[in-house]
């Protein structure tokens, strides 16, 4: 029996914020270019990035074509084409594959840049997760401790290949991406509070004892836990130390609280800065912001942020279907995560991973990620119905 049509509802809220967020991002990258080497200059990338809003313009639309519930039907086909898709970045040849800072995260796309997998494998993630737990608490409405763990361990059974294989990469901050996504999802799935603790517990202990073996035993932690990767410890001591290792590991934390720093109240004025920082128009897009319009400037990004979470909260509240809620909560974990982790790396509160600032960045296949995270949200809000007695 055909689903009864549901009269299209578009949430303009969240299309002006998302046109502010795309003002703000255009207008940074352009200030920034002045501020990247010479071989990038020749690159406007203010356009391509605005190119890359028209293509995630379209992007949306056709995600909210297509009811969301085509979606769940379809989660693990998605999810088999995201697995050979990372699968891809461990057997094909370098020059398709592309490695970068030590990671080996990218598709060469040729003229079209670089494709970064695990970025449309957190979408496909959510649905695929958003699909276990509906279908678990369809079969078990009166679930007991027992039926939790098996809920945990399905989520635990979808989540672990794609992570192995970006510890693989090795793509720590993608990592910490889709862990988020993770607990975001089981905090509203249902599953008893004091399981999640007895997790949550266990989680800081072993993150506790990892960082025992930092210190005790560094050999065995480069070796084992890092897998050889030094660039990794590197950013950790950079992190720690910054202006003791100023000259390389601390190098971009050190001149990114020297940007905002500088910025102080009201910044220095658009296109008007004096500190050089790597990856300006990429990671540290931030910062740059911070310095031309000072803490007031920074404030009206977060604050855009703020209200964009808030509205996606709301909209995942008001869905009638579990399914379409959990799709939300598990974006609302992602983008959320992400802007603490970028704006807490660029003032020194967490370490540098490389992660990009959500829709201000410049980045085509995370701007089309989030585009279609935007596509899914929008497509739950125009499908939620209304009644007049709720």
């Amino acid at each position: 029996m055909e689903k009864e049509k549901i009269p299209q509802q578009v949430d303009y809220t969240l299309i002006f914020i998302m046109f502010l967020m795309a003002i703000v991002s255009t207008l940074a990258i352009y200030s920034a270019q002045a501020t990247l080497p010479e071989k990038l200059q020749v690159i406007n990338f203010a356009a391509r990035q605005i190119q890359w809003y028209i293509i995630g313009g379209i992007v949306v639309i056709g995600t909210m074509i297509i009811d969301y519930d085509r979606f769940k039907q379809l989660s693990w086909y998605l999810y088999g084409f995201g697995m050979l898709l990372l699968l891809g970045l461990e057997i094909l040849p370098q020059g398709i594959v592309q490695t970068i800072k030590g990671a080996t995260s990218w598709y060469n796309l040729g003229p079209l840049g670089n494709f970064q997998p695990s970025e449309l494998m957190k979408i496909i993630m959510i649905i695929v997760l958003s699909k276990l737990i509906t279908d678990h608490r369809e079969k078990y409405p009166n679930s007991d401790i027992q039926d939790d763990f098996l809920l945990i361990g399905k989520i635990a059974l979808a989540a672990a290949p794609p992570l192995f294989l970006l510890y693989r990469q090795p793509d720590m901050g993608m990592s910490m991406v889709f862990c988020a996504i993770i607990g975001s999802l089981i905090i509203v799935s249902g599953i008893k509070w004091r399981i999640i603790l007895s997790f949550v517990g266990t989680a800081v202990f072993l993150a506790s004892t990892v960082v025992f073996i930092f210190f005790q035993f560094p050999k065995f932690f480069n070796d084992y836990i890092l897998n050889g990767k030094l660039y990794q410890l590197d950013r950790f001591y950079g992190w720690l130390n910054p202006y003791e290792y100023a000259g390389e590991q601390g190098f971009q934390l050190v001149k990114s609280l020297l940007a905002i720093g500088s910025g102080e109240l009201k910044g220095k004025g658009y296109q008007n800065l004096e500190v050089y920082l790597p990856e300006a128009h990429t990671d540290f897009i931030f910062s740059i912001i911070a310095e031309q319009f000072g803490f007031i400037g920074g404030s009206i990004v977060i604050s855009l942020f703020f209200l964009l979470i808030y509205r996606m909260i709301h909209i995942a509240l008001e869905s009638n279907e579990p399914y379409g809620s959990y799709i939300c909560t598990g974006i609302i974990g992602m983008i959320t995560f992400q802007v603490f982790q970028n704006v807490g790396m660029t003032v020194g509160l967490l370490p540098i991973t490389g992660l990009p600032l959500p829709f201000i960045s410049y980045g085509g296949s995370s701007l089309a990620t989030y585009m279609i995270a935007i596509g899914l949200i929008l497509n739950v809000r125009s499908r939620t119905r209304k009644y007049m007695f709720d």
